[in-house]
């Protein structure tokens, strides 16, 4: 099959032709619809963070389930899933508390990086190991992967559009009413307005909140996010943000996310928020990157610092549930959609992403 391979930061990403294993126990064949280009691609494009390679690049996407392995319960061939890169083994102690975010093995296959759960590849090239990104490897035309990261949805989704709730909508949304269970009549700060910024401020909208600043550099985006929720917007391109915040709510926030990932806009979200508000950290930074805050304040305060792994979902729940809201016209996602195009413009559409001009692209095999 065709799938876009990464070997080096130094190297171009390019479509080439790689062998694909079929599954094995408890695994699902999917032929991918739609493939969703992420800022964690960029990540290991730039060398931030170092996986094994060569690899095939991609983590967000949908398709159809093509083969099972044995011993699969709950999906036929035929099935429309999205696919996620936290696939719940169900048997650890997070999985147990329904926390499967958290889920230990999935967490070991995103630490280590390259294979899948039983800690080997169906991805090869002329004898080679190709290893898996994330457990999912989406840039190609097929993918293998466990049964219960391939979530089961209605089959009246448009399946290219519903690739974005693998990762950026489940994360931002999940974010909000996962991580931090924002409350209604809760005022909301949001640093950063691509795919997953936009998918917070409709969570923080879905959850009542009455006041949600948008924070970004382009304009463009800041008119979406008004379209799709934000009560302000505030452009940072010549401000500095946390003051332009404290001008507009000189209290601060109750909550403040950071969807971009940067040292200055972690630190950023914490000098944000007000009496009891809670910095969420949503975007991820490079391996090794240090932020600084000043724990008096943060404790006089009462104040908090959330991590949020992929929106703290339970996939099998909260996936189809965002299809669902999709669907009834609660979340908007086609907007999201910047373009789409073939597995062979990978490269260029992270340059895109990478230059700000696109929210999320779909590459379609």
């Amino acid at each position: 099959m065709r799938a876009v391979v990464f070997t080096a930061p130094d190297a171009p990403v390019a479509v080439t032709d790689v062998e694909l294993a079929p599954p094995g126990p408890g695994e699902v064949r999917v032929k991918i619809a739609a493939a969703g280009v992420c800022h964690s691609d960029l990540h290991v494009r730039r060398g931030e963070w170092q996986p094994p390679v060569p690899l095939v690049m991609g983590h967000e996407g949908s398709g159809i389930v093509a083969a099972l392995g044995p011993g699969v319960r709950g999906l036929a061939e035929g099935d429309h899933v999205v696919l996620s890169w936290v696939a719940p083994c169900g048997q650890c102690r997070y999985c147990r508390a329904g926390r499967e975010a958290r889920c230990q093995v999935a967490a070991t296959v995103v630490a280590t990086g390259g294979t899948l759960p039983d800690g080997t590849s169906r991805l090869s090239r002329d004898g080679e190991t190709v290893y898996h990104y994330l457990g999912v490897s989406s840039f190609a035309e097929e993918a293998v992967v466990p049964a219960s990261g391939a979530i089961k949805v209605r089959d009246d989704a448009p399946l290219d559009v519903i690739a974005l709730v693998g990762c950026a909508v489940a994360t931002g949304v999940g974010a909000v009413t996962n991580t931090a269970a924002v409350e209604s009549g809760a005022q909301v700060a949001v640093i950063g307005c691509g795919g997953v910024g936009l998918s917070v401020i409709q969570g923080a909208r879905l959850a009542g909140a009455e006041r949600i600043v948008a924070l970004d550099l382009r304009s463009e985006k800041l008119a979406l996010a008004a379209r799709l929720g934000a009560t302000d917007v505030i452009d940072v391109s010549a401000a500095d943000a946390a003051q332009a915040l404290r001008d507009l709510i000189p209290d601060g926030v109750d909550y403040a996310f950071d969807a971009i990932g940067r040292i200055s806009t972690t630190e950023q979200a914490i000098s944000m928020l007000g009496l009891g508000g809670a910095a969420v950290l949503v975007g991820l930074p490079p391996t090794g990157a240090r932020a600084s805050f000043e724990p008096l304040v943060l404790a006089e305060a009462d104040q908090r610092i959330l991590g949020s792994n992929y929106g703290s979902v339970r996939p099998a729940i909260d996936i189809p549930a965002l299809v669902d809201r999709y669907m009834d016209g609660q979340l908007s996602l086609d907007e999201l959609v910047s373009s789409r195009r073939p597995l062979e413009t990978a490269s260029a559409s992270l340059d895109d992403l990478e230059a700000g001009l696109a929210l999320r692209t779909l590459l379609i095999p």
